[in-house]
């Protein structure tokens, strides 16, 4: 059973169609990232996921239970970290843990335990009746984390989770992510702006634009799909370029190779793996290699490939989707 299904999503407002026909599977298990331009969709999608707003035809199910028919199903089922920092600034880090707890009804003992098991797990524990206006972004972005994951839920969703964070605290909840997946066996769906963090994390990636899935696949089987390959730039020094280049060739890795003055540029599948066998035939050709440089796909290169920019150029606006980003200003954004 797939953890996430949508079959022909629809939802229009007025005029404005959001999203145009989302089909989608999300295998139990698999660690999802969903990325688009701002207005992709994306932001409804997930709302429609959440039980937030309905959708204007098609099915959508999640852990097995219709987002429509079975709200409360799916709610209990599913925790959401949005991309707005939520906690209550005057509430102590143990006292947002149990309250939630409390939503789920959860037993008194099992919720205390539950608390203190998570705040170990993001490192809170010392800290747990501190204010939560004393924590770092870092460390509100953990507790969040593990307020989501109180009523141990099957699915995460999270939504920009380290947008505004640090390097070093954004590394901090990958870890913190890719545990709980692994002690859990949560289904994690992550919408994300930063590409680093898609290929570091998720089996799989869908990328959105004009209310559509463009594309779906792991994120070598995303790299694969575009023409560009890798690049690897080889520096010689007193030698024949022509004879170099025709060599290069006829190596069944390259898919093509430029001379630029004493520099060959080669198109190669795999060029970290390629490397080795370009530099041995040179060298047993007498040329003298005095550089080689190697620039690989990116999921960045497979993005702008589909939707035609930089996800750079788009504005990462720091909302939520439980406050309704992505709705037009008319039908109460």
């Amino acid at each position: 059973m797939a953890a996430i299904e949508t079959v022909e999503l629809v939802k229009k407002y007025g005029g404005l169609t959001a999203l145009a026909g989302v089909s989608l599977s999300i295998p139990e298990g698999d660690f999802f990232g969903l990325l688009g331009p701002n207005g992709a969709g994306k932001t409804t999608l997930i709302r429609i996921l959440t039980t937030l707003i309905r959708p204007t035809s098609g099915l959508s199910k999640v852990a097995g239970f219709d987002v429509v028919k079975d709200k409360a199903k799916v709610r209990s089922v599913i925790g959401v970290v949005p991309q707005a920092m939520t906690s209550d600034l005057d509430l102590t880090g143990f006292e947002i843990m149990d309250i939630y707890a409390r939503f789920y009804g959860m037993p008194k003992k099992e919720r205390r335990d539950r608390t203190d098991e998570l705040l170990s797990m993001v490192g809170l524990r010392d800290r747990a009746g501190d204010l939560v206006a004393t924590y770092s972004g870092g460390m509100r972005r953990r507790l969040e984390i593990a307020r989501g994951l109180v009523h141990k839920p099957e699915i995460l969703i999270l939504d920009e989770p380290t947008i505004g964070l640090d390097p070093q605290s954004r590394h901090v909840v990958w870890e913190l992510l890719e545990k709980f997946r692994s002690t859990d066996k949560l289904t994690i769906l992550l919408t994300t702006h930063y590409m680093e963090e898609a290929e570091e994390l998720c089996d799989h990636v869908g990328i959105m634009d004009y209310g559509k899935i463009v594309a779906l696949d792991t994120v070598e089987g995303l790299k694969k799909q575009i023409p560009q390959k890798d690049i690897v730039e080889l520096t010689i020094s007193n030698f024949d370029m022509n004879r170099a280049a025709g060599w290069v060739k006829t190596l069944h890795f390259v898919t093509s190779c430029a001379i630029n003055a004493d520099t060959l540029i080669v198109s190669a599948e795999g060029g970290a793996k390629a490397i080795p066998e370009l530099v041995d035939g040179l060298k047993k050709m007498g040329a003298n290699l005095t550089k080689v440089t190697l620039k690989q796909q990116t999921l960045e290169d497979v993005f702008i490939h589909f939707t035609g920019r930089p996800i750079r150029e788009e504005e990462a606006k720091k909302v939520s989707f439980l406050l309704g980003a992505g709705v037009p200003t008319k039908w109460g954004r």
